[in-house]
């Protein structure tokens, strides 16, 4: 029981996988659908795995590493190359915009002081996905789309702080409701080939920028 966690951990580096086969065949609807599924294992194989005690049953394998290098494939390397690869980037910045991306994302995985006592995030978490799938639904022009990832890059080291939905107490309810919306939301999007009707268009953003500005009204009223 315990090891089936762990391999049901590691299925998400087979959805990473995937997710990029996926990219190369143009089905971007599909490997967004592969990165929502790793979502999901990456929300359900912690709690498992402290219910059946796999640290203690299996102290071999470590499920820590095993899940941050699960999570730097699908929040980060996999996203880099759709984002490289979707032609909204200017073609010249396309390569390097993706390579920053993944040196910058692999130093925040490292960062222990990634998260703050109070379980926020502190700077932009390397959420990477979440960028793509807004990018890849919005399509803004070339340099609005340079424009953001990098601004999102030089969030990456900037001690602001961003909300975790789920681990936050403050306006958790709120939060765990919004993001259930959004999933919704989200598995619609991907039902319209990442091409939905705008107010679907207009709840996503709005989401987003409750949940960016959660993190940034939090810093004004409570410390680090």
């Amino acid at each position: 029981m315990a090891f089936s966690i762990h391999v049901l951990t590691a299925s998400g580096a087979a959805l990473a996988f995937l997710a990029l086969v996926f990219v190369n065949g143009g089905h971007y609807a599909a490997m967004f659908g592969c990165l929502g599924l790793a979502l999901i294992v990456d929300g359900i194989d912690g709690p498992l795995a402290r219910r059946v005690g796999v640290a203690r049953v299996l102290p071999r394998w470590s499920g820590d590493t095993l899940d941050l290098v699960v999570d730097f494939l699908t929040y980060v390397f996999v996203p880099a190359y759709a984002i490289a690869a979707s032609g909204l980037l200017p073609q010249v910045l396309a390569v390097i915009t993706g390579l920053v991306i993944i040196v910058t994302g692999a130093i925040y995985f490292a960062d222990r002081e990634m998260k703050i006592a109070d379980n926020y995030f502190r700077g932009f978490p390397a959420v990477w996905n979440l960028i793509a799938f807004y990018l890849y639904v919005f399509e803004p022009p070339s340099w609005i789309c340079a424009g953001l990832v990098i601004g999102f890059v030089i969030l990456t080291f900037v001690p602001v702080k961003f909300v975790h939905p789920t681990r936050v107490e403050q306006l958790r309810t709120v939060n765990i409701t919004l993001m259930a919306v959004w999933a919704v939301l989200a598995v619609l999007s991907l039902g319209y080939n990442l091409y939905p009707p705008p107010w679907i268009r207009v709840l996503l953003l709005l989401i987003a920028l409750y949940f960016t500005g959660v993190g940034l009204f939090a810093r004004t009223r409570e410390p680090a």
